[in-house]
């Protein structure tokens, strides 16, 4: 192994010893009583159980009744507005059919929320997108409660989707759980052109109709949007961390290849439970080097910076206490192996094509920066995740890739990497500690330092763009009082396209927040995620018009250039709105969620390290 990947991960696993050790022996004895008693819902009362097979055919009724076939939860967040989740329309009945064929039987145990970022920039909906990861978790354990399941098929995509289904399956630890990609659309218009359209749209250059033309050639079909932003990102961790069949994440949908591996992941999942021959929980997937991979991944193709908060919450909820300090140092050994939009111009159909996964893992395999030795749904060891699926006689057969990348432009091999680090680095420095997302960002805009212009809403600094007051000026753009306890935490993607205006003009221009950018976050140099966050009394909140700020994305600081003794006789400024101001579009129905919310580092979360609460009773019990 890599001795930086290595140390992380040792730290990584001691720091969560006894929280994952309490999860693991909660885990551990839910699986011992399952092998005990047979499938789950036979522990159930008549009753109980009558009302757990009412609705079934008769076929699936008599299975029910009987104390044989494991039971196989489907959890699905398909909507048919949402062109990554419409493919998921079919998949139950695919399912169901398939986990028959195996010996088991199937349920659609429940359906989660599936908010679309896309639809909501810029608009109220936006500021329910993160609180929607922890609601898709409660739907997700909801789903589950019925003591009815011995394994869980989760059929996810984008956002807070993935990471809240996840979550929700790690407090069913002893569950076997495969997720089930939809795969990305066909590549549409280049996203050079689209990036360029919506400047000049900003710019007042081209009209709706132009704009609403070119956003409709881009996201023209079902399927995932092809750019890499959190959606794709979640879709490589995904993998990496073994939770896919090798190879599935990015095959188009409703190709005949997308069909065989959706029913190869039903069969799976019977396979998996306790009463086969190859158990395997999703607690036990996720384990310490799981996480680690994840992360590796994650900087290998300079993903999407939501995840240094999404991978934070998955990790707590397996009882691993990742901090933002073991990703920085992740960040400086992990070069930087591929290039997709925003990133590059290459969508994830060219990364595939170039060679897609199979060549990413394989590469990060070798280089011994990804962790070989960890169980997943295909089996034990990630050598598994080298070989691609091909059809043979309707089915997928997996052959290993032996060659490496066909497209050098896209997808390199670590000793020709696009750089030496990750693309996504970790600041701190007076103002608190933020994420930073470099490998879109030319090298001559990693540094700035300039007075800061301070807003406290989104749609000021557009108004004040339109208005002409940002003109011929290099600036600081402070966006405050947008964290998950003032807000929600809304990502502020449609800032990028103005500052992408300015910064073309030639002014030296940042953004500085709170809030999130998106992984579609662009050229514009960013320090976002900023933690504390202002509504939690962070530095952010004494920042004054015009002072001057000192942002270097190389060397891992943000700084305000004000002395520390100005500083101390500061108050804040500005505030996040009240409750009976944060209304209208079901806002005031996650008031609680504002108030419970943590800050952005420890994942921005509402739950608790799961384990935390068994291991201190534990060691209190020690001391008695």
């Amino acid at each position: 192994m890599h001795p930086v990947i290595q140390e992380v991960t040792d730290r990584l696993t001691e720091r969560s010893r006894p929280s994952r050790a309490a999860y693991l022996a909660r885990l551990r004895a839910e699986a011992e009583a399952a092998r005990r008693r047979g499938p789950a819902r036979s522990s159930l009362g008549c009753a109980n159980l009558a009302h757990g097979f009412a609705a079934a055919d008769e076929a699936d009724k008599i299975d029910l009744r009987g104390t044989v076939k494991p039971g196989v939860a489907i959890v699905s967040s398909y909507n048919d507005m949402l062109s990554a989740h419409q493919p998921y329309e079919t998949y139950p009945a695919i399912l169901k059919a398939a986990v028959r064929k195996a010996g088991g039987v199937a349920q659609f145990a429940g359906g989660v929320p599936a908010m679309c970022d896309g639809i909501t920039q810029g608009r109220a909906g936006m500021e329910l997108s993160l609180y929607s990861r922890e609601v898709i978790a409660m739907a997700t354990a909801i789903a589950l409660s019925h003591d009815m399941f011995d394994a869980s098929l989760m059929l996810g995509v984008c956002d807070k989707i993935v990471p809240g289904l996840l979550i929700g399956a790690l407090h069913f630890g002893h569950l076997p759980t495969v997720f089930v990609p939809a795969g990305p659309m066909g590549s549409g218009l280049p996203n050079k052109v689209k990036a360029r359209t919506r400047q000049l749209f900003a710019e007042g250059k081209v009209g709706r109709d132009e704009l609403l033309d070119a956003e409709a050639k881009s996201y023209h079909s079902p399927g995932t949007c092809t750019f890499y932003g959190t959606a794709n990102s979640n879709q490589v961790m995904i993998e990496v961390m073994g939770l896919h069949l090798p190879g599935a994440t990015f095959v188009n949908p409703r190709t005949e290849l997308r069909e065989a591996l959706t029913r190869a992941a039903g069969r799976r999942a019977v396979a998996l439970t306790v009463h086969g021959d190859d158990y395997t929980p999703v607690g036990e997937v996720v384990d310490e080097k799981a996480i680690v991979n994840a992360c590796v991944a994650l900087l290998a193709t300079g993903g999407s910076t939501n995840h240094t908060m999404h991978i934070v919450a998955i990790a707590a909820a397996a009882g691993i206490e990742l901090l933002w300090d073991d990703l920085a140092e992740l960040s400086k050994a992990v070069p930087l192996l591929t290039r997709m939009y925003p990133n590059g111009q290459a969508d994830v159909n060219h990364f595939q094509a170039a060679g897609g996964m199979q060549v990413l893992i394989g590469e990060l395999l070798d280089a011994g920066l990804l962790h070989r030795d960890v169980l997943t749904v295909a089996g034990r060891g990630l050598d598994h995740y080298r070989s691609a699926p091909v059809l043979k006689d309707g089915e997928p057969v997996w052959e290993e890739r032996a060659e490496g990348s066909t497209d050098l432009d896209v997808l390199r091999p670590v000793a020709d990497a696009f750089s030496a680090d990750g693309g996504i680095h970790m600041l701190s420095g007076n103002l608190g500690r933020a994420v930073s997302k470099v490998s879109a960002v030319k090298e001559e805009h990693l540094v700035i330092e300039a007075p800061a212009k301070v807003f406290d809403d989104q749609l000021e600094l557009l108004r004040a763009f339109e208005a002409g007051e940002l003109d011929g000026q290099d600036f600081v753009a402070v966006i405050r009082y947008q964290g998950p306890s003032a807000n929600g935490m809304p990502e502020l993607h449609k800032l990028t396209p103005p500052m992408a205006v300015l910064l073309d003009r030639g002014q030296r221009v940042a953004i500085v927040t709170d809030g999130r950018m998106s992984g579609a976050s662009g050229k514009v140099p960013a320090a976002i995620h900023l933690s504390p966050e202002a509504a939690d009394g962070g530095p952010i909140a004494l920042v004054r018009e015009g002072d001057r700020i000192r942002l270097d994305a190389a060397a891992g600081t943000l700084e305000l250039l004000v002395p520390a003794e100005e500083l101390a006789t500061r108050t804040p400024q500005g505030a996040p709105l009240t409750d009976a101001q944060w209304v209208g579009t079901g806002r005031e129905l996650f008031g609680a969620f504002r108030r419970a919310a943590g800050p952005a580092e420890r994942g921005a979360s509402i739950f608790a390290l799961n384990g935390h609460a068994e291991s201190l009773a534990s060691t209190a019990g020690e001391g008695r």
